[in-house]
């Protein structure tokens, strides 16, 4: 054995070893449980981040840790790799998005086998290769079959300059995220698929999924956003036309005096068409397409609008009500229409009051009479009915059910639930996507692209335009087909792609048989492997990742390729990598390179100048507080780095990052391999001790009692809960007790037991490390094969305790004595330890306070 450990030559060593002998390579065992760990696979960026490095290593122990457990792992890896970062990418480096994304790809693969992850790499996927986006694509064509995909005018985010739609991501403070030109709204030809139909099972599930953090499944249950209230039908004055709006607060219908319909609403160019207000309707919705129209946006705005020159008739009081376009309204949010309620509602009340509109209340508090011209804001709680009719005096609630009752008995309305998920926008105006499979003929309309032609394939020798514009719109070779049903051979083909959303959808069930050519996947794999036993992955994806993949999961139960609803059985959002910025006067922010230590502290490398110490915040290119993973692989090696990664704190919560923390982690590290390497020469030979604790002598039955209770809070810590920091510290815990013994021949094999337990428990968390110790100790099979170690339970009862003792609350010594010690004996030993009585004084002790089996405070 080595007396230096070093990290670079035994990880190289036990790499090399996992790759020739594919010990990570896993098939289906029908007799075998299985166990499916997946973390959200990447996009390739071009190199691993901290936050990709401690994701996978929570990941990759639980992996290794169940292994051991005799489960069957999958654990596969992939890449997320059509969409926005590569043509972005492609832009800035003026590289082509396909050379950009396999160079990347073959980077970072490399990058993630340093780190010694267990990944079966004959499972590797690119959502880029057309070997795989021909199932999303026959997919479908499915779900158009079934009506389950559709072809819509909507209105878009829109780049004049890039000429392309804009994702929500895309748009920042109202700029194109490309160009930094605005960006408007316009409506276009969109493919949509239809989650909304969904919508309620999506909710009602959220709360069968009690291995998912509730702060995910609450922010999922408030993007669907379901809603109970009524569909009211607003005539339209001299015309056939009908409003129908969505409302929560229907009690309050009384009290409706003006309609609202958003800018986009497909109805106000119908309404203001002749009037003399088409005019001023057309320029407000031509500078309202130019905002931001998003809620968040919205409660920034000053509420405005403009007169349609219509009117409709509140269905209830007969009042004739002006409708208005106004910016506040929203067409994601019930029917785009708002009946407006200025008396009960702060939005309509503001409007009201800037536009002269008649402010009509409804709802009485308990304590007072409302008067319209007088009220200085909206009332918005409930109270006591009137100017209602026949519901006069009920309390508001209450008349919520025959009002109700009174819409639907005259056929004015009807009791709705209402969701604010809208349903799947998938089409992208950009060229690295997934084509859309479908063929339009000026003969023939829309025609889905036969199954025999699949994949219709992204031509990866198209060049991007000028500002990044798709090319497949010019490119004959592309677009220009025969229409598979009359045989026109001016057909075009579809030149939108489809959302890189899609991909991640599905790719869990792909690595169940990622070489599958002849279907999406074979269902007798899906069948032993899925759903997916562990996801893990940042919290950032909790809504429309996850809410897609629960969507495409039963789309494809209702395709009948699978038997089950939900994708994941568990999910652990991990924290986020945090680490201070550092700036300068002259420089701004500084990389951690560019700043070195000197006599009066920090200085900037470029200009000496005192750097400034920022907060703790997320890692990010921006504010240059980012550890590269390379050089720590450098200087420290995979195992440090995944220790340290593990030990700082618990996975769900933020990781802030320490040099000094790494230091630890490294030098823990060395320390057992400086234990090991002193007790090596005595345990050859020895078998392990495995018998009871009571035929032991101290301090032997000390470090073998102790070895059982380590094993059993390290696999409790994990199995339980995956705090690997507490399990990792209960190891150092063992150390430092077996340090308490001088190597020899005396114990060799209670030594040889502790040392073997702690290589076992330490092997899913540095496995390089593991695999050298578990070689040198004599054993011929990898810890990958090797049981998971067991504890005793007659060892796990203590029959001695550590007693800590304070003076004036401040650790002055401790004392090993019997369990249950009471507590005037206790108080003596404590009085008697010499390091103690220095620090009381002649004067003795005012007070003693023991804690059994824990502590002594003596006051002095």
């Amino acid at each position: 054995m080595d007396e230096r450990y070093d990290a670079r030559a035994i990880e190289q060593k036990w790499q090399s070893v996992w790759e020739r002998d594919k010990l990570f390579k896993v098939d289906v065992q029908a007799d075998t449980p299985k166990y499916y760990l997946l973390e959200m696979f990447p996009y390739p960026s071009g190199k691993i981040h901290m936050g990709h490095v401690r994701n996978y290593t929570i990941g990759d122990v639980v992996a290794r840790y169940k292994r051991m457990r005799g489960f069957n792992v999958l654990h596969p890896m992939g890449w997320d790799a059509f969409g926005m970062p590569a043509e972005n990418a492609a832009i800035a480096n003026n590289t082509h998005p396909a050379e950009w994304t396999y160079q990347n790809i073959d980077y970072m693969r490399n990058q993630l086998k340093q780190l010694g992850f267990s990944y079966d790499w004959d499972r590797e996927i690119a959502t880029c290769t057309p070997d795989y986006y021909r199932w999303e694509q026959w997919l479908f064509l499915k779900m158009y079959e079934l009506g389950m995909a559709y072809r819509k005018e909507a209105f878009v985010n829109w780049c004049e300059p890039c000429q392309t739609v804009l994702a929500n991501e895309q748009v920042e403070a109202g700029m194109c995220w490309r160009c930094g030109k605005p960006v408007r709204q316009k409506k276009l030809n969109q493919w949509f698929f239809r989650i909304t139909d969904y919508a309620e099972d999506l909710l009602l599930h959220c709360d069968q999924l009690p291995g998912w953090p509730e702060k995910v499944t609450t922010m999922q249950k408030n993007w669907i956003g379901r809603s109970q209230g009524a569909e009211i039908r607003f005539a339209v004055e001299e015309s056939d036309l009908v409003i129908p709006v969505f409302t929560t607060r229907h009690d309050t219908v009384f009290g409706a005096t003006f309609m609202c319909l958003a800018p986009e609403h497909p109805m106000v160019p119908q309404l203001a068409a002749g009037t003399d207000q088409a005019a001023a309707v057309d320029a407000f919705i031509e500078r309202i397409s130019l905002q931001e129209r998003s809620a968040k946006a919205m409660e920034g705005y000053e509420k405005e609008g403009v007169f349609t020159g219509r009117y409709c008739t509140n269905p209830m009081t007969g009042r004739r009500m002006p409708i208005y376009t106004a910016n506040f309204a929203l067409m994601e949010y019930g029917t785009g229409a708002v009946m407006s309620v200025p008396a009960h509602d702060q939005r309509d009340f503001d409007f009201a009051r800037k536009y002269g509109l008649p402010v009509v209340p409804v709802v009485n508090p308990a304590d007072g009479d409302l008067d319209g011209d007088a009220m200085a804001a909206a009332y918005t709680e409930d109270g006591v009915m009137i100017n209602s009719g026949e519901f006069n005096g009920l309390p508001n609630r209450q008349a919520m059910e025959g009002i109700a009752d009174l819409l639907e008995r005259k056929g004015l309305g009807k009791r709705a639930v209402s969701y604010r998920l809208r349903d799947w926008g998938i089409s992208r105006q950009r060229y690295w996507g997934a084509p859309i499979p479908i063929i339009h003929c000026d003969r023939c309309g829309i025609v889905p692209v036969p199954e025999a032609d699949l994949p219709v394939v992204l031509p990866e020798d198209a060049h991007l335009l000028d500002g990044g514009r798709s090319p497949l719109p010019h490119l004959d070779a592309f677009q220009r087909t025969t229409c598979p049903q009359c045989g026109n051979t001016a057909a075009r083909r579809e030149t939108d792609t489809m959302d890189t959303f899609v991909e991640s959808s599905w790719y869990f069930e792909r690595y169940c048989s990622p070489r599958c050519g002849d279907a999406m996947f074979d269902p007798a794999a899906v069948r032993y492997w899925m759903p997916v036993d562990q996801y893990i992955g940042g919290v950032e994806h909790a809504i429309l990742h996850l809410l897609y993949s629960r969507y495409f999961t039963r789309v494809l139960k209702d395709v009948g390729l699978i038997d089950y609803k939900e994708p994941f059985t568990r999910l652990l959002t991990q924290g986020m990598v945090c680490k201070e910025s550092m700036s300068c006067p002259e420089h701004g922010y500084l990389f951690p390179d560019q700043a070195r230590e000197t006599d009066d502290g920090l200085r900037c490398a470029l200009c000496e100048r005192p750097v400034v110490m920022g907060r703790v915040e997320k890692m990010s290119k921006s504010k240059r507080n980012v550890v590269d993973p390379n050089v720590l692989l450098d200087q420290y090696g995979a195992d440090t780095t995944r220790l340290f990664c593990l030990f700082a704190a618990p996975p769900e919560r933020d990781l802030e990052w320490s040099d000094q923390g790494v230091e630890g982690s490294a030098r823990f590290l060395n320390r057992v391999w400086r234990l090991a390497l002193a007790w090596m020469p005595h345990l050859a030979g020895k078998a392990p001790y495995s018998g009871p604790p009571d035929e032991l002598q101290a301090p032997w039955r000390a470090v073998y009692q102790k070895s059982h209770q380590t094993i059993e809070k390290v696999s409790r810590d994990i199995e339980e809960r995956f705090h690997f920091n507490t399990a990792i510290s209960a190891v150092m815990e063992l150390v430092n007790q077996m340090y308490t013994v001088e190597p020899g021949s005396d114990g060799a094999a209670v030594m040889r037991h502790a040392l073997e337990s702690v290589v076992l428990l330490l092997c899913p968390i540095v496995p390089h490390f593991a695999e050298e110790l578990w070689q040198e100790l004599g054993h011929d099979q990898s810890t990958l094969f090797t049981p998971w170690p067991s504890f005793r339970a007659d060892a796990l009862v203590q029959d001695e305790v550590t007693i800590v003792v304070q003076v004036n609350g401040k650790l002055r010594s401790r004392f090993d004595t019997a369990l249950d010690t009471d507590e005037q004996t206790l108080q003596r030993q404590a009085l008697a330890d010499e390091r103690v009585q220095k620090f009381i004084g002649s004067n003795g002790p005012k007070k003693i306070i023991v804690v059994k089996n824990k502590l002594v405070n003596i006051v002095a």
